[in-house]
């Protein structure tokens, strides 16, 4: 019986987390209390660092290597969601690459974004509070634009951008994870979190 209620609080989670994005790292074990709080990161100029998606059988975290394969991904996670067998000589018996806890920062990112057009870069920068994360994109000749309304007219300016649409960029950000941040800025449980609550206090017969 408590094998199926985990496996459908897993079940529950995985949905609701879609492909995951960043990690990024603190509180690195064998380090003191002090020494953890002067290397926390530091909002306002942090990016993500390290990609992930969760396999939809086991429920493990897989490190995916670069940007562009994640984006690949998640551009079309929906009509194809992540397993872990899609990675060479990974199984699901394989141990996780990494465990969601609260030694690092985690954001969710939304599944079936579209992937950054090519010579463009896509940033995204942790606010200073740990409320959200603020994307813009970077063209290749260095314009920063922080909003579709700004990408329309660099478009109509830029024919070397035919072919390109408003629809090719993205400014939906990733969930930053409550229960992740550092614990004066932490603000209660996240979504998921609920969620988890949620079951782990419904009815035994699950």
């Amino acid at each position: 019986m408590l094998a199926q209620r985990w496996r459908k609080i897993q079940e529950s989670v995985n949905k609701f987390c879609g492909c995951l994005a960043n990690i990024n790292a603190r509180n690195e074990s064998g380090k003191t209390e002090q020494t953890k709080k002067r290397q926390a990161p530091q909002a306002g100029d942090t990016s993500v660092i390290v990609y992930a998606a969760q396999c939809g059988e086991c429920f493990k975290w897989r490190v995916i290597p670069t940007q562009e394969e994640f984006e690949d991904m998640r551009s079309r996670f929906i009509e194809d969601p992540f397993f872990c067998n899609k990675i060479a000589d990974v199984c699901c018996d394989d141990p996780a690459d990494i465990e969601y806890d609260d030694t690092r920062i985690w954001v969710i990112d939304k599944p079936n974004l579209p992937k950054t057009p090519a010579g463009f870069q896509r940033k995204l920068v942790l606010r200073r509070d740990f409320s959200k994360m603020d994307a813009y994109y970077v063209s290749p000749a260095g314009t920063r634009m922080r909003s579709s309304t700004q990408i329309a007219p660099f478009l109509e300016a830029n024919p070397q951008c035919e072919g390109l649409s408003v629809s090719d960029f993205a400014f939906a950000v990733p969930k930053v994870m409550a229960d992740t941040i550092p614990g004066k800025f932490g603000k209660g449980l996240s979504s998921a979190n609920k969620k988890i609550k949620a079951l782990t206090e419904g009815d035994d017969d699950v």
